[in-house]
């Protein structure tokens, strides 16, 4: 089985499982798309090749894999057509336990020789979800952050039962699409981009709500700020680099007596009020309004001019590429 021509399958046409889709089309990979509702599913082809085709202005896309991974993506009407030859099945459908389930279990009978199903799972474990299968050495949640055409991170986080080498497996498949996989070793709700993701968004809705800076300056505070810094280097490495000769021991402790400070002081709710709720949607809607789409644009060029540097960053220095 190679690498260069992997046989995939998608269940779930929404903007997960679109996006799961323009990946491997943009990579010249054959892909057969299926989704309950039809009429998700007669929209989606569309939408995947305008999202493929932006990969390629973008440059994260060579066009001749392009156009060819376009030409050859199949809608099916039925799971056992879009699943019947695939060699990596991805499930992209709604966070419903029981739904993931039910798929998965039907997904022995109908797919039996797939050596890949994957979940897209943001927070579910694998376990759960494939607790009515025979051949749970086969199922892994590999989730991506969206877009995931864009953002080359993908989580992967085993269950018990799956198989080592299928784990090597999905890391050479990733790689080939050009992402970058974390393992997560023990299953943890919201795995690790999420609870970091919710935990600095706590903190920003807290901030705006106590009217200490303006929504949109927050965005800017984060994305020119310690964003791009760990774009760079991660929230670790970025310390250990600050502390220097210092050593981190010595950076540590200097570095707690401030943080323990902030650490008293950070928002700790649980729930955001209702009250809260509808201010902070006005907040938003009053920074943005009116030029979603243009942002969405501006968004997609900057994550793609980040990626490269970053990759040319690391090709001219001889770095060793995740």
């Amino acid at each position: 089985m190679t690498h260069a021509r992997v046989q995939v399958a998608i269940v779930g046409a929404g903007d997960i499982g679109s996006g799961w889709a323009s990946l491997c089309v943009s990579a010249g990979w054959p892909v057969t798309l299926f989704d309950n509702s039809a009429a998700a599913l007669d929209a989606a082809p569309a939408i995947i090749a305008g999202r493929a085709r932006a990969l390629a202005y973008l440059g994260r896309a060579q066009e001749e894999a392009v156009e060819r991974g376009i030409a050859q993506l199949r809608v099916a009407r039925s799971l056992l057509q879009a699943c019947k030859d695939a060699q990596w099945i991805i499930e992209a459908i709604p966070e419903d336990l029981l739904a993931k389930q039910r798929l998965f279990e039907t997904l022995e009978s109908v797919a039996p020789n797939a050596r890949a199903v994957t979940s897209s799972s943001s927070g579910l474990k694998i376990k759960d979800i494939a607790a009515r299968c025979r051949r749970p050495d086969r199922c892994i949640v590999a989730h991506p952050l969206n877009p995931p055409e864009l953002i080359p991170l993908v989580e992967l986080i085993p269950g018990p039962d799956t198989d080592g080498a299928l784990l090597e497996l999905l890391k050479g498949w990733l790689r080939a699409l050009g992402r970058i996989p974390v393992v997560i070793k023990k299953p943890i709700l919201g795995n690790v981009a999420g609870r970091i993701a919710a935990a600095v968004w706590r903190e920003a809705i807290d901030l705006v709500l106590k009217d200490a800076i303006e929504v949109d300056d927050l965005d800017r505070a984060v994305s020119l700020g310690p964003a791009l810094g760990w774009a760079a280097a991660g929230p670790h490495l970025t310390y250990h680099l600050a502390a220097g000769e210092r050593g981190v021991a010595a950076f540590l402790q200097s570095l707690l007596t401030t943080f323990e400070d902030y650490w008293n002081d950070l928002a700790n709710w649980s729930r955001l009020e209702p009250e809260d709720q509808q201010r902070l949607i006005r907040m938003i809607e009053k920074a943005y309004a009116g030029k979603i789409s243009e942002i969405r644009r501006a968004r997609d060029r900057r994550l793609a001019a980040i990626l490269r540097a970053l990759e040319e960053a690391r090709t001219d220095k001889g770095e060793r590429r995740p």
